[in-house]
């Protein structure tokens, strides 16, 4: 359920917050393999499911990149910024993969909105940090840990 805001000043109330999670998306073999194609990073770990049987992880697991990407259509799940002009992604801070995503896993996105801060190089603009958590379904620890900065603009 996704919490929707109009404008930068509803958005800075919303400091502090949970957001909530996002719906529960799979990881498939095919994500994977495009994924690969799409960077150039084709080791076996990944695209290689028969060797990847026999690997550290049993199954082939989705790059450590992949699975971040996917954090910005998990997060459009959790808020809906309106009533601004411009959204950009600004950065990522401390971010950490404690567990492998396999093929086939699915993974959902619990977000918290840790800080709304005025932009001070442009007029009209505000930066949020999110804190992440990229879960994977029935794992003892997240995919991902991360600290995501947008920036968005009047």
């Amino acid at each position: 359920m996704s919490i929707t805001v109009n404008g930068l000043g509803e958005l800075k109330k919303l400091a502090g917050s949970d957001l909530g999670t996002s719906e529960w998306i799979e990881v498939t073999q095919e994500r994977i393999d495009t994924f690969a194609d799409a960077t150039g990073d084709h080791q076996w770990i990944h695209v290689d499911p028969e060797k990847a049987k026999d690997g550290p992880f049993g199954a082939p697991i989705a790059h450590g990149y992949l699975t971040l990407s996917l954090f910005i259509p998990l997060f459009t799940e959790l808020l809906d910024v309106q009533g601004v002009t411009t959204k950009v992604n600004y950065g990522l801070d401390k971010v950490r993969f404690p567990s492998p995503v396999r093929a086939g896993s699915r993974i959902r996105l619990a977000g918290r909105l840790a800080d709304v801060t005025d932009v001070t190089d442009v007029t009209g603009g505000v930066q949020i940090t999110v804190e992440g958590t990229i879960e994977i379904e029935g794992g003892a620890k997240p995919a991902a840990v991360l600290q995501s900065l947008s920036r968005f603009y009047a």
